[in-house]
């Protein structure tokens, strides 16, 4: 009965925020506390040991209720997860950005704690949603970070609404191109970042466990999202899986469509603004990253070793190099 009556709390709680767009502290929105695995230096131990922490929400020009995690004050910095990802996976890194930045994480609509629906499910609305964000939260400017997919929205938003409203702009280790043309030549293909020629097969692979093997996807993502060689990406990993329950057909919707984009364009002739480029060595995206580099001008590249755990997942698994490294592009 108590799991029960927290349950309905909870979601009592979020439909007031998203209703009236008011904040409140995690805690209160979540249920409960939580302790994490790994007792780890300057890092909380427990949420209660992050009492900035907020989780807010506000409700789309399209009628959906997204959430956002908030904390820290000063410059606005906006993070937008990939595929699948939630707030809660960046406790870590707002902990540590939230002592000089006022950050805020949006779940993307049908991930986290934002609703789900069966409609908007393409990259283009999901860079409406942001952009509906930034004008909730009354922003002039900000910076932004977009991991995984969530650079693939930032793309689409700069493609959109350009580059007004935005001061500076990271992008964490997603391929240009997820599809791989046919009639491409290798080196367009390292290029773009290309690694499936069957969109269907690759989602079918991610949201229903279908057969899977290296034409079909980026094998790699699988291996290394598994590998929990981190203290600090048990302890969020840990805190993610107690409070968010993912439904994978919901995930499901926009992953075709965000595979089939190519963004070269964009990435080629539409970045004007500050911009950073997040990759490393143990990441089959690298390739493509330089080439983003290469076409952007001044743009800066933090490409990680083995050692500091240079995977797709290096915000995460490394976030006191990563809020550095981030922080230090922002300040430059």
């Amino acid at each position: 009965m108590r799991k029960i009556s927290r349950a309905l709390g909870a979601a009592l709680i979020l439909g007031a925020l998203a209703g009236f767009a008011s904040a409140a502290p995690a805690i209160q929105v979540l249920g409960r506390d939580f302790s994490f695995p790994n007792a780890l230096p300057g890092m909380p131990q427990r949420l209660s040991d992050f009492p900035g922490l907020q989780i807010n929400a506000f409700t789309t020009n399209d009628g959906v209720k997204l959430s956002y995690w908030e904390a820290g004050k000063g410059q606005p910095l906006i993070f937008i997860p990939g595929w699948s990802a939630n707030g809660a996976q960046y406790v870590n890194v707002m902990y540590l950005l939230a002592q000089r930045y006022r950050v805020i994480v949006l779940d993307p609509r049908n991930q986290g704690l934002s609703q789900k629906v069966d409609f908007g499910n393409r990259i283009a609305r999901h860079s409406m949603d942001v952009r509906e964000l930034g004008q909730h939260l009354g922003l002039q400017s900000a910076a932004y970070v977009g991991h995984s997919m969530g650079a693939a929205i930032l793309w689409s938003y700069i493609d959109l609404f350009g580059t007004a409203a935005m001061s500076k702009v990271a992008f964490v280790d997603e391929p240009i191109s997820i599809y791989a043309h046919a009639d491409w030549s290798e080196q367009e293909r390292r290029d773009a970042g290309g690694t499936t020629t069957s969109p269907e097969r690759m989602v079918a692979a991610f949201t229903a466990g279908g057969p899977v093997n290296a034409l079909t996807t980026d094998l790699k993502v699988f291996e290394r999202s598994q590998r929990m060689d981190s203290p600090h990406y048990q302890n969020s990993e840990s805190f993610a899986a107690a409070f968010i329950k993912n439904d994978p057909v919901a995930l499901g919707r926009v992953l075709f469509n965000h595979t089939v984009n190519d963004w070269r364009d964009v990435v080629r002739h539409k970045i004007n603004i500050p911009a950073a480029i997040f990759s490393g060595e143990e990441s089959y995206n690298l390739p493509s990253q330089r080439w983003a580099q290469s076409v952007v001008p001044g743009t800066l590249l933090f490409s990680y070793t083995s050692a500091e755990q240079g995977d797709h997942f290096l915000m995460f698994k490394n976030p006191l190099k990563f809020t550095q490294d981030l922080s230090s592009f922002l300040e430059r």
